[in-house]
């Protein structure tokens, strides 16, 4: 696979990243009132809970699971892949034309249905929360070194704390793991499937990046146009 995966694919994904809807990323800081602030900017005291997280309930994650599973960003993701691959002949048993389209988008879809069941599987398993929150602070790079950090963290427990996340981490690969043993060509073994994988993983970058700076909040063009981001965690306020 050539090096056009590694620039165009997770470019084309995190762009994509803001299509889906309902579900948006969290972010209440601009919600507290500018005494509260205050007092927490002044206190002495030892560092709380983070007392702005949310816990998503069963049901949103429900949601989430199978939008992020097939709606229209998988299944658009997966179209824009299948062409790649179909441009650069990947795997070449496969050939051209329609049914060589084909197996790509199915091998392509199926790959992201895999890594994003295996995602919410073990976060269900490690009781994490790997929605995406969106940074409460400010400055292009601190949002940017967020997004990036985001996708190997999630968050633990009723006070929201982050800690290194196995799911997160395993989900991209387990997808092409699976691709590579169970209906790639047979020349293919666990070298492809992490490499492959690592291209995945980019794509969940990009991704966490798209709705860190894409999404402006319920009154932004996004949601106007009905193309806000089903990836992340709901806002404050919303119905879950």
């Amino acid at each position: 696979m050539k090096m056009r995966w590694a620039i165009l694919l997770p470019m084309a994904i995190g762009g994509l990243a803001a299509l889906p809807p309902l579900a948006m990323a969290q972010s209440l800081a601009d919600s507290q009132d500018s005494s509260s602030t205050a007092a927490l900017s002044t206190s002495t005291t030892p560092p709380q809970p983070d007392l702005t997280y949310m816990r998503p309930t069963e049901k949103t994650k429900l949601q989430n699971y199978f939008f992020d599973t097939v709606g229209p960003y998988p299944i658009v993701g997966a179209a824009l892949a299948a062409g790649i691959n179909q441009v650069d002949h990947t795997p070449p048993e496969w050939k051209q034309g329609a049914v060589g389209y084909g197996k790509r988008f199915g091998s392509d879809f199926g790959i992201a249905a895999v890594g994003t069941t295996t995602r919410y599987a073990l976060a269900k398993a490690f009781r994490e929360d790997t929605l995406y929150y969106r940074c409460e602070c400010k400055g292009f790079f601190p949002r940017l070194s967020h997004a990036v950090i985001s996708t190997f963290t999630g968050r633990r427990g009723d006070d929201g704390h982050h800690v290194f996340s196995f799911p997160a981490l395993v989900a991209p690969y387990a997808g092409t793991m699976t691709a590579v043993y169970g209906w790639y060509p047979g020349r293919y073994d666990a070298k492809d499937g992490f490499r492959m994988g690592n291209y995945s993983l980019l794509g969940y970058i990009g991704g966490n990046i798209a709705l860190e700076f894409l999404y402006s909040g319920p009154h932004s063009w996004l949601s106007r146009m009905h193309m806000n981001n089903r990836h992340g965690a709901p806002d404050p306020g919303s119905q879950p």
